[in-house]
């Protein structure tokens, strides 16, 4: 007679509903389930679990359970908004304020999954701006931990800086500051401070709301970094373990998408057309130029970036969203974004594809003709473009962004920043043509961006391989956490 097989604990995971949040929480889930005695549940609406599902393979053991979030209207958005896709800028602090209201119909679930399982989850593995659910796992006894999905160095910064800059006002004789709470970190630039770090009081609610969320994630259990050592990951660890006063943090990245979970569907013809052109060019020389799903930037920055890129008289792939002040609905790139004859040039030298709003980012990383990535240096984009061994231009924009290029710059030597900020006038084309092409032609000379960045793809490859006799950082942080987890299951 066969032996049953152990019951297997649940994992429960949490993103924020944001693509940019719960894609490294998939990436996540994919690496728990390849896990012995563990299973995952991933929590969220209705329209996203929709969209989560889809992309997972037919076999896949991930679960999903759905929360209700109804009261959009209350907060003044738009209807049917269940993440923040699409959502302009006004809607984002109220959306973010509204998901606080999932809080009860959080706990309930955990409750129903407590009593059909007949046991409690192991853990629950939430988002930072989710840091309710801390309050929610004690009291429901659950061991829970706050899965930084952004970079640790990065992260860290703008932890300390939501914390401790409230009421902060810009001496204009000073344009660089310490922060008290993270010594280890170098000097912070003002230019490094979006718009969403500068304390006003028309934002206080959103501050409010940062600093609530990230003091409720510093009484968690322990945190998961998705990093490792030499990509921040050291001196981000440092400073949540020390305002954690002790708790565990882990090294666990990279969790994001990689080349197993690529979906190669070249069915759409602009897709196949963008393959074919790639297929053209010479190993190594065409830019590829993305600012994310959410960013955007000035009408003006926009101008000066298209004749940057042509005066570079390199060859690129541009993924274009629409300008601030134009409509994210907007079904096309229009022609008036750009100078005038701007597109017809472009098309006329074939030196470059304007592709609006999605492309397949990971298969164009992928591509041996990609030489570069100019890129707002979110934390998805840098992973993706790192285990590719891609280096990056930067321009970053916001939030986190400033301090992940700074890292990934004077720590890493992966990248060279070009531009900084949604700042009129700030960024001249002349100045990006220049960087271009000195780092596109030192690149394919096999330069020290170009090293770096192949180096740090192979640390990214060992920190979660797995074989015989072997395991990665990562590989072995998770068994550390998740033997942490379970220790605290056992004693309920």
């Amino acid at each position: 007679m066969a032996m049953a097989e152990p019951e297997k604990k649940n994992i429960v995971m949490f993103p924020f509903m944001a693509y940019g949040h719960l894609n490294p929480f998939m990436a996540l889930a994919r690496q728990l389930e390849r896990r012995k005695g563990y299973k995952t549940t991933i929590v969220n609406t209705p329209l996203n679990i929709k969209k989560l599902r889809s992309s997972l393979p037919p076999n896949s053991n991930i679960s999903f359970a759905e929360i209700p979030f109804n009261v959009g209207a209350d907060y003044g958005l738009p209807a049917g908004t269940e993440n923040t896709d699409n959502l302009s800028y006004e809607f984002m602090i109220p959306f973010l304020i509204a998901s606080e209201n999932l809080k009860t119909p959080f706990k309930n679930l955990l409750v129903d999954i407590t009593r059909i399982d007949g046991h409690a989850p192991v853990c629950v593995i939430s988002d930072m701006f989710l840091g309710w659910t801390v309050e929610v796992s004690k009291e429901l006894g659950i061991f829970h931990s706050v899965f930084v999905a952004g970079a640790g160095y990065g992260m860290a910064v703008y932890f300390s800086v939501s914390l401790n800059m409230r009421g902060y006002c810009k001496n204009p004789e000073e344009d660089e500051f310490s922060l008290l709470d993270f010594p280890e970190a170098s000097k912070i630039q003002l230019s490094q401070l979006g718009n969403d770090l500068i304390y006003t009081e028309a934002a206080e609610s959103w501050w409010s709301f940062k600093e609530k969320q990230f003091l409720f994630c510093l009484s968690s259990d322990a945190i998961l970094l998705n990093t490792i050592d030499g990509l921040g990951g050291a001196i981000g660890a440092k400073y949540f373990s020390r305002k954690m006063e002790g708790k565990p943090v882990w090294m666990i990245g990279p969790a994001c998408n990689n080349s197993d979970t690529i979906k190669k569907d070249h069915k759409n013809m602009q897709i196949e057309s963008i393959f074919a052109w790639l297929d053209l060019q010479a190993t190594g020389s065409v830019l590829y130029v993305c600012f994310g799903s959410q960013n955007a930037i000035l009408p003006s920055q926009v101008r000066e970036l298209a004749l940057g890129l042509e005066a570079s008289e390199k060859p690129f792939i541009w993924v274009v969203r629409p300008p601030i002040g134009f409509s994210t609905a907007t079904e096309d790139l229009q022609a008036d974004w750009f100078p005038e004859g701007f597109i017809e040039r472009i098309r006329r030298k074939n030196q470059g594809l304007l592709v609006y709003k999605w492309v397949p980012q990971l298969e164009i990383l992928s591509h041996k003709s990609t030489g570069a990535f100019l890129s707002h240096c979110g934390w998805n984009s840098v992973l993706e473009s790192l285990c590719h061994g891609v280096p990056i231009i930067g321009w970053p924009l916001a939030g986190e962004q400033m301090f992940n290029s700074k890292m990934l710059e004077d720590e890493a030597g992966v990248c060279m920043e070009v531009a900084r900020g949604i700042v009129e006038g700030n960024v001249k084309c002349k100045h990006i043509a220049e960087v271009i092409k000195m780092r596109m032609e030192e690149m394919n000379k096999g330069g020290k961006m170009r090293k770096k960045a192949c180096d740090m793809k192979v640390k990214l490859e060992e920190a979660i391989k797995e074989s015989e006799g072997f395991k990665g950082s990562s590989i072995r942080a998770m068994d550390e956490f998740l033997n942490t987890a379970s220790n605290k299951y056992s004693t309920m």
